[in-house]
């Protein structure tokens, strides 16, 4: 093993390790932005099955127009906020089996998207289990998307997992190029948005002026694949890679949005059993299986500019705290829509709530006074949803620093 391929032991410390090592960070405007997002504004959620009764609620402020507007071929981007004053935003994760349990947790969202006037959907990779699409047309994207979504009328951002990307192992991420089929199949789909491998979208405030939130989707497949790549394109340090850096640096900076959200299949922390960039399952050398280059990438460009990173890739949901280290970022793990975790929490970040045995969804809400992320466990005998936490942040203070 070559010295320049060691990773220090310090891959996944815990956030009391990071301060020790740099007491300064807590200090200062990093420090005062973590005060801000940490601030207790969560409160626990008991009880609070959501029934089939629910399914009849009517979608406030545009289900009429999404409908219209899908015999025409596409369900279109939000124009503008609910009459709540927010847009909401289905968050899924590692969905894509087109088993029951997906058919569960679909039917389950339906139910609240209809309540909280769901306008948008991100799916968070590994769309379609176990090896990705065989072709731009494969009926999988049917039997693994369309058919268990069906209600789900708008659009959905999608990432690339790496289940998306198989090489020779199914989920290993090996064949990045392999993700271009699903970049096709968004063309002919009406609810799959997918524009490019890598892309942001941005939607309005009510009165104008600056976007109210503007999401972010990376593609993590090429410095966090299972096995190395061996398209030069795709290295870790490869024309791809390189490319989409630049992309991510410019427009996060060039973003004006108020709240700026990040997402990518593989999570930066993370305390579920594949672990946090840097040391993923456990291992700490190598460009590609620890995702070492992606916590670079991270730690570098995303941490302390973006508001969320939305994940998946651990089958849990998390809702971990702003830190110190993340530079106020608040991290998400939403990958529990089509399977399950081991039950437990395998590492110790700062975490709001985490549920590492039930399935589920989160349903994000953001207006110009708040962000509000609802996490929903979801029984699949039943297909009905609880929630099960709430976790509210105020307005975000931007410093300087944030935005440049």
């Amino acid at each position: 093993m070559c010295d320049d391929e060691l990773i220090p032991p310090s891959a996944d410390m815990t956030e009391e390790q990071w301060l020790r090592a740099d007491p300064a960070l807590a200090e200062g405007p990093v420090g005062e932005r973590v005060r801000a997002m940490r601030a207790p504004r969560r409160r626990a959620v008991l009880g609070g099955v959501v029934a089939g009764a629910a399914a009849l609620t009517v979608l406030p402020g545009g289900g009429t127009r999404a409908a219209a507007a899908a015999r025409d071929g596409k369900f279109p981007l939000p124009t503008a906020p609910n009459r709540s004053g927010e847009y909401a935003v289905l968050l899924t994760g590692d969905a894509g089996t087109g088993e029951e349990a997906q058919h569960a947790v679909a039917a389950a969202a339906r139910a609240v998207c209809r309540a909280e006037g769901v306008s948008l959907a991100v799916g968070l990779g590994d769309n379609i289990y176990e090896n990705g699409p065989e072709s731009d047309h494969d009926s999988e994207f049917r039997t693994k998307f369309e058919d268990p979504n069906s209600g789900l009328d708008f659009p959905w951002l999608m990432a690339l997992g790496n289940h998306d990307c198989s090489g020779l192992i199914p989920g290993s991420g090996g064949d990045p190029s392999r993700g271009d089929r699903e970049v096709s199949y968004a063309k002919g789909s009406p609810r799959w948005y997918m524009p490019s491998r890598y892309y942001n979208v941005a939607l309005p405030s009510a009165g104008g002026g600056d976007p109210l939130v503007e999401f972010f989707a990376v593609d993590t497949n090429p410095v966090s694949s299972y096995v190395a790549q061996l398209d030069p394109h795709y290295r870790w340090d490869g024309p791809y890679m390189r490319e989409q850096r630049r992309w991510l640096d410019g427009a996060l900076k060039a973003s004006r949005a108020h709240w700026k959200i990040v997402l990518g299949h593989h999570p930066y922390l993370n305390n579920g059993k594949h672990g946090s960039a840097g040391s993923y399952d456990g291992f700490v050398i190598g460009h590609y299986t620890s995702g070492i280059h992606l916590k670079e990438l991270y730690e570098e460009v995303v941490c302390g500019r973006a508001d969320l990173i939305l994940s998946g890739h651990d089958h849990t949901l998390q809702i971990l705290e702003p830190t110190t280290r993340t530079g106020g970022t608040r991290q998400i793990v939403c990958g529990a829509a089509g399977k399950a975790g081991d039950g437990r929490a395998h590492f110790g970040h700062p975490a709001t709530w985490q549920n590492f045995s039930d399935h589920g969804f989160m349903v994000l809400k953001v207006s110009g006074r708040a962000m509000t992320v609802d996490a929903y466990t979801v029984d699949v005998a039943t297909r009905t949803a609880r929630l099960a936490q709430s976790v509210r942040t105020k307005s975000p203070v931007r410093s300087a620093a944030a935005l440049t």
